[in-house]
């Protein structure tokens, strides 16, 4: 939730405020302007009494569809109540957000999240699925399900939101492999998820979101005059085939990048855009090759390729489809494809429960270099049982905590001095609680966890490190690179560059630098140029570099260039505070073999051949 406005009631109510303010960046306004700026703000927060809080917005409510989120926190920050527009505005996630930012007790009234039920108007927004069915059909299936009236999960398609409803099933809920599993006569409502065209038999309600999983390929004429039309063409195209809108990345040649067509799809549609060369479109195997295409642009296959190549190799659903002026294909990607062989209704995997978790004790655990599924086992089991979980909300993302307890208390320590950390984990500690300190990355690699330790040893508090995976490692998996090369590079550099934190004279950068190993530079997108120019006193002007941005994040970006132009690809892409600049001929490299497998080499598991 973007914007916030916090409304203090009350002068009892001013620490709660404050601390809310600080933790969701909220803006404080008077409760006469809640009306005049009832659309400006995407929640409100009341501090104080919920009469005066039902008072104040009573005339400007309007519809859930459109209501801001709404919730009302007591002065003493001892409850939040979700008051208004609970799923869809956001309210209940923002009453759960507050308590657990306050230890505070979250109070949601919604039927289906009391009765531990899914909230079917949210999985739109939650899970990025577009509703096929009959929008104004929503309240009855809400109601059948809520009262748990019998329902048919057609899955035809596995992703985030499929994976948890498999987790998550209630006991009057029945997945089905095939459409013609449901049956009226035993079910009541059917909620499909798939990206083909499913109706409901008649005599049921029918729920069919569309998760977005699917990868179009297209091809062009050259600078056609209507490309404007081809997005929906595409789409009708496909719709006559059976399959609905679930594109999640376009791929295309590389000689069609300048095309209006392709700037279209990134600036009006907001979609993914990937480009390949023709000699990667022409190895790959396709069902309508083109003589005439290869002709033109180097590969028997534009579209079919791009569609398989952009869905990692997947399965091509429609084949190669014709325009006037474009051609287009669609693949989805094996691991989206819902199957029996890929695991549906999988066995949920027993948590053992810590030892840590009896006693008073603080576990410094690595996040990982962002996404939630890299994190530990250990780690995210030590998340699970946490009382309270303290976070480096500038580093890490919030929904590596989501997996917190009911009660856990979940800060940000963007905003608290080390002072303020240290006494919030020491109040927790002297109650007996299990503490969580997540960290970026390893905590253990520009953690800033020393002084924390130091504090912990010096007031006699229990403490371990759980290591996590380093943004270096997510670097070198992202760019599909071996940071050491036989024969030619065995070292690699972890630093930083010399910003406000001076570096240590025999660390300069420019000293490093004459081994020319791999270096992974953390923390100096902001200083790239003083960076660039003491590389360049050691390593040649054309080695590889690359620029990492938010790795493994969902909007993780990576740039390859030359030493030369690391600054300019710094600057020119305004990357910032979480940037990896990886430097080195490692960078791609597929040349040199290791001793290891050579047939010649001899080790404690197999004898050389010594011909």
């Amino acid at each position: 939730m973007k914007k916030i406005a916090i409304i203090q009631i009350s002068e009892a109510g001013k620490d709660v405020a404050g601390t809310i303010k600080r933790q969701l960046r909220g803006t404080v306004i008077q409760r006469t302007d809640v009306g005049k700026r009832w659309n400006d703000f995407d929640g409100f927060v009341f501090i104080g009494a919920m009469g005066i809080c039902v008072r104040t917005i009573a005339p400007y409510v309007n519809d859930k569809h459109e209501d801001p989120a709404v919730v009302c926190v007591d002065s003493f920050g001892k409850n939040a109540v979700s008051v208004l527009s609970g799923h869809i505005g956001g309210a209940n996630d923002l009453a759960q957000t507050i308590a657990d930012m306050l230890g505070a007790r979250p109070v949601i009234t919604t039927q289906s999240d009391n009765a531990g039920l899914w909230a079917l108007d949210t999985f739109e927004k939650r899970f990025d699925w577009p509703v096929a069915s009959d929008i104004d059909d929503m309240n009855d299936c809400i109601f059948a399900f809520v009262n748990r009236q019998p329902t048919a999960l057609l899955l035809e398609a596995r992703d985030e939101g499929t994976d948890y409803l498999e987790a998550t099933k209630p006991e009057h809920v029945t997945i089905i492999r095939d459409i013609a599993e449901a049956d009226p006569r035993k079910f009541r409502l059917l909620i499909i998820v798939s990206p083909f065209n499913r109706r409901a038999p008649y005599g049921m309600l029918e729920l069919h979101f569309v998760p977005m999983v699917g990868t179009i390929g297209f091809g062009l004429a050259h600078h056609p005059e209507d490309y404007e039309s081809i997005y929906d063409e595409i789409d009708e195209a496909f719709a006559h085939r059976g399959v609905l809108p679930c594109a999640h990345r376009y791929c295309t040649i590389d000689v069609k990048q300048d095309e209006e067509f392709v700037e279209l799809l990134e600036d009006e549609y907001n979609e993914e855009v990937v480009s390949f060369t023709a000699e990667e479109l022409a190895k790959v195997e396709v069902p309508n090759p083109s003589k005439t295409v290869e002709k033109h642009v180097g590969t028997p296959s534009v579209c079919e390729a791009a569609a398989i190549l952009g869905s990692n190799h997947g399965k091509l659903i429609i084949p190669k489809v014709k325009g006037k002026n474009w051609t287009a294909a669609l693949a989805i990607s094996t691991d989206h494809l819902a199957s029996d062989e890929h695991g549906l209704e999988r066995k949920k995997e027993e948590v053992r429960t810590s030892p840590c978790q009896s006693d008073a004790h603080i576990e410094i655990v690595g996040a990982g270099p962002g996404d939630p599924d890299l994190i530990s086992v250990r780690g995210r089991k030590m998340l699970e049982q946490a009382d309270l979980i303290i976070y480096a909300g500038s580093l890490v993302p919030k929904a590596l905590t989501d997996c917190h307890k009911p009660g856990a208390v979940v800060r940000s320590s963007a905003d608290m001095t080390l002072e303020e950390q240290c006494q919030l984990m020491k109040e927790h500690y002297d109650r007996g609680h299990f503490i969580v300190r997540l960290h970026t990355g390893d905590p253990c690699i520009f953690g800033a966890i020393q002084e924390q330790m130091a504090f912990f040893d010096a007031n006699g508090m229990d403490y371990h490190i759980t290591p996590g995976i380093s943004s270096f490692l997510a670097a070198a998996a992202e760019l599909q690179s071996q940071f050491t090369i036989p024969e030619r590079c065995q070292t690699i550099i972890l630093t930083r560059g010399e910003g406000r934190t001076p570096m240590p004279e025999k660390e300069q950068l420019h000293l490093l630098a004459r081994s020319q190993s791999t270096m992974c530079i953390f923390l100096s997108a902001a200083i790239v140029d003083d960076v660039q120019r003491e590389l360049l006193t050691e390593y040649p002007e054309d080695t590889p570099v690359a620029a990492c941005y938010h790795l493994t994040w969902p909007d993780q970006k990576i740039y390859r260039g030359q030493l030369k132009d690391l600054a300019r690809i710094v600057h020119d892409n305004n990357l910032t505070l979480t940037t990896m600049i990886v430097v080195g001929e490692a960078i791609d490299n597929r040349q040199g073999l290791s001793e290891l497998y050579s047939k010649y080499f001899t080790h404690l598991f197999r004898q050389g051949d010594p011909s």
